[in-house]
């Protein structure tokens, strides 16, 4: 290492301006930050990483990288960490949302605040020596607001293994001065996975939006339809007994430089409560598997006191449900407290081998208790419903899901993004071309996927009128004898019974059971979407008289082309049945399918025609 003397010399002939050699400055960098041995020819510069691995930056300067993308890897040390060496959740929750406000701001250049978060599902716990790695990146902005997708991950510094953690969707909103809202400039997806999330990140806006009001409608039918277990109360903890509160002084540190509070430190306070609670309960020190989607009602800033409130709302068999919520006040007792979050939490207490334990009891306070006790029992339901059609992949969906009222939003959000990932794909095939129809192919592991397309003089508004009422099918389609409408839903989902013509081999015609769901473009660019899928009705079930089909994903999608013109695209991800069907087409030993679509420009353009017409008389 440079002597003291040495480097004051250095610095001297700095400030004199005069000119170091460049073999001198390395010397000196090197002497100052310890000796290396210089690197033989043909050795890398870096050391390779291990599969799995998140991509570093400077790996390779050529690939593409998202511009809003963010990287962080955190070392997990003693201090994160609770009794058994696992990262705290809460120090996670705060490192996810400082990744992603990053992202943010990246996008925006200007600060942003936390709005909400989704569902998280906690998989796997972390060690202390292990590191986490976050990737966050911007998948879609609206107009003030975007949402921006986490990825996290831990990685064993000695084994070399990898292992996903959760995967998180957050809404950031962009303020300017005072607090004023930012209009975002809109995000071009480059690659096959951006354009896949910017696609479905229009039908998770949807579906937020919704959330509140689809929650009070599942929890007052369920509240009717729920009866309280009969218990004997000679086991069963009161509930008033994992009651905490808490308060926190907001410092400097726990906000951003605006002065308010970051999202994920109230989070980690609210965890902390909510561990806290649960462990009244059983006695044991609980984990943290899953967090329900929540909203941010208003900020809080530097000074403030924020009062954290947590119950055990309901005890299952394996698992709980605890209630946070978190309210702030000034210096002014006097001033009423802000409602600044709640959340619900569920935990569960493993045995040595990782197992789910069983939990005592729970009697539920008088009132407000009991409300809460059955509210808790109709939300596990609508998670079960969230996870097991939103968050699993498209593959492990059965077919014809089971429908009723409570998962009616999840089951269309499924339906549509669906149709929008096998849009997104980006190896289609030109297969055939016949005058204006194309018919193009994808190949993948499980199934083949075709998508007929053609320009029509039709405006894309009215093209999804007509073509989103399956009761005019048949009009156009021969394969369809008519469709009859079971269930309107609302206005953008309909439930209907098919029947369609024989197929070759069979001697009685098919029937389905298809949700239809519809959506108008989010902005300018999108597509107006019509999904179909497969689903089963207590009311329509499969009979003698048809051989019951299904189908996972078909649709159509009206991109406009100008105030008259538009192209119309036909996607169907083809099923074991009808494989032949599609092959036949494909090759050109048939024309079957061409001749359908060019039968459906007839139709549009006689519908519009009609149209026009009525207009003028009127």
């Amino acid at each position: 290492m440079l002597s003291f003397f040495w480097l004051r010399c250095l610095l001297k002939m700095v400030k004199g301006n005069i000119i170091v050699p460049e073999d001198i400055l390395s010397f000196c960098c090197n002497g100052l930050q310890g000796s290396t041995s210089p690197r033989r020819a043909g050795e890398p510069e870096e050391r390779e990483e291990a599969p799995g691995a998140m991509a570093s930056p400077l790996a390779s300067p050529s690939a593409y990288r998202n511009p809003t993308e963010v990287q962080m890897s955190q070392l997990v040390l003693p201090c994160h960490t609770n009794h058994r060496g696992e990262l705290s959740t809460g120090q996670l929750l705060k490192w996810i949302d400082t990744a992603a406000c990053l992202s943010a701001e990246r996008h925006a250049g200007c600060p942003c605040v936390t709005a909400s978060m989704d569902d998280i599902y906690f998989e796997h716990t972390i060690s202390v020596g292990q590191v986490v790695n976050i990737r966050a990146k911007v998948n879609r902005a609206f107009n003030s607001s975007m949402e921006v997708g986490i990825q996290v991950s831990y990685e064993d510094l000695c084994s070399g293994k990898h292992c996903s953690i959760c995967k998180a969707y957050a809404t950031f909103v962009a303020q300017g001065p005072l607090g004023s809202k930012v209009r975002l400039e809109p995000l071009a997806p480059q690659t096959e996975e951006e354009k896949i999330e910017y696609s479905i990140a229009a039908e998770r806006r949807r579906m937020r939006l919704v959330h509140k009001d689809t929650l009070k409608d599942l929890l007052t039918s369920s509240s009717q339809e729920t009866e309280q277990e009969t218990r004997d109360g000679s086991g069963a903890v009161p509930a008033g007994r994992t009651r905490v509160e808490s308060v926190e002084l907001v410092l400097p540190p726990h906000a951003n430089h605006q002065g308010n509070t970051f999202g994920g430190q109230i989070m980690a306070w609210m965890e902390n409560v909510a561990t806290i609670a649960a462990s009244r309960l059983c006695h044991a020190h609980p984990t943290l598997r899953a967090i329900e989607m929540f909203h941010f009602r208003g900020p809080s800033q530097v000074g403030d006191r924020l009062v954290l409130k947590a119950i055990v709302n309901n005890a299952f068999k394996n698992s709980m449900e605890v209630g946070v919520c978190a309210e702030a006040y000034g210096q002014e007792m006097s001033i009423s407290r802000r409602h600044i979050n709640s959340a619900f939490m569920t935990f569960v207490v493993l045995d040595q081998e990782g197992h789910p334990r069983s939990l005592p009891l729970l009697a539920p306070e008088p009132g407000d208790g009991e409300r809460r006790y059955r509210e808790a029992s109709a939300r596990k339901k609508i998670r079960l419903d969230r996870k097991y059609v939103v968050s699993c992949k498209q593959t492990e969906v059965p077919l014809s899901v089971p429908w009723d009222h409570s998962n009616k939003v999840y089951l269309s959000y499924n339906n549509v993004s669906a149709l929008k990932m096998l849009v997104a794909k980006a190896n289609w095939t030109l297969a055939r071309e016949k005058e204006k129809v194309r018919m193009y192919t994808l190949e993948e592991d499980r199934f083949l996927s075709f998508r007929i397309e053609m320009s029509v003089r039709v405006a894309a508004g009215r093209a999804f009128s007509l073509l989103s009422n399956l009761r005019r099918r048949h009009e156009w389609d021969s394969h369809y004898v008519r469709a009859d409408l079971v269930q309107k839903v609302d206005d953008d989902d309909m439930i209907y019974h098919v029947v369609s013509q024989k197929l070759r081999n069979e001697n009685k015609p098919q029937d389905f059971v298809i949700l239809a769901s519809r959506r108008k473009p989010c902005s300018k660019g999108d597509p107006y979407v019509v999904a179909f899928r497969s689903v089963t009705l207590p009311t329509h079930p499969a009979t003698a008289e048809f051989t019951r089909g299904e189908t996972l994903c078909s649709g159509f999608c009206i991109w406009p082309e100008s105030e008259e013109m538009s192209k119309v695209a036909y996607y169907n991800q083809a099923m074991p049945g009808y494989l032949n069907y599609v092959t036949t087409n494909v090759v050109g030993l048939s024309s079957d399918i061409c001749s359908t679509f060019e039968a459906c420009e007839k139709f549009l353009l006689k519908n519009k025609e009609d149209l026009i017409s009525r207009l003028q008389d009127f």
